[in-house]
């Protein structure tokens, strides 16, 4: 039962600290719809930790989890608490697992805001050096790439 009770514990503390990292994520979204980039440095510092914090509270999970009988080869250890029949700790792991999907959500967006300012500021870049009127074209990462006349495209 200590085991039981272990994984609960690690999975209150996960449900708490993904909550405070779908609240730094949302602030991470503010400073960047308005540049913010002192309070953004400060609040990528805050995310690094408490990912660093989730991520060893994930190893001791599957130690715990390992300890109570679970083979990771097996598969979803929510199929494994839920087939054990320990419906308090299925339920918590849900609530952890449905903040994680949250988290995951908002991060995603703030990617893709992050994505837009970087095109915004090669526009930008581009218009400064006096490429705005040159074709474009899409490279292997899928990033645009100015063709000029000096650009080379092939040689025989």
């Amino acid at each position: 039962m200590a085991a039981i009770d272990d994984l609960k514990n690690l999975l209150s503390l996960d449900v708490r600290q993904l909550e405070t990292l779908a609240e730094i994520l949302q602030k991470e979204k503010s400073c960047l719809s308005g540049s913010d980039t002192k309070v953004l440095e400060t609040l990528t510092q805050e995310k690094n930790a408490v990912l660093g914090e989730i991520r060893e509270r994930a190893k001791q999970k599957i130690r715990t989890l390992v300890a109570m009988g679970f083979r990771p080869d097996s598969g979803d250890p929510s199929r494994f608490i839920r087939s054990a029949g320990l419906n308090d700790l299925y339920a918590l792991w849900q609530e952890a697992d449905t903040k994680l999907r949250e988290c995951h959500i908002l991060n995603e967006n703030n990617g893709r805001i992050i994505n837009h300012l970087q095109k915004r500021l090669t526009r930008l870049t581009d218009i400064f050096r006096g490429a705005s009127g040159q074709q474009k074209l899409y490279g292997a990462k899928g990033q645009q790439t100015t063709v000029s006349s000096r650009t080379v495209l092939a040689s025989a």
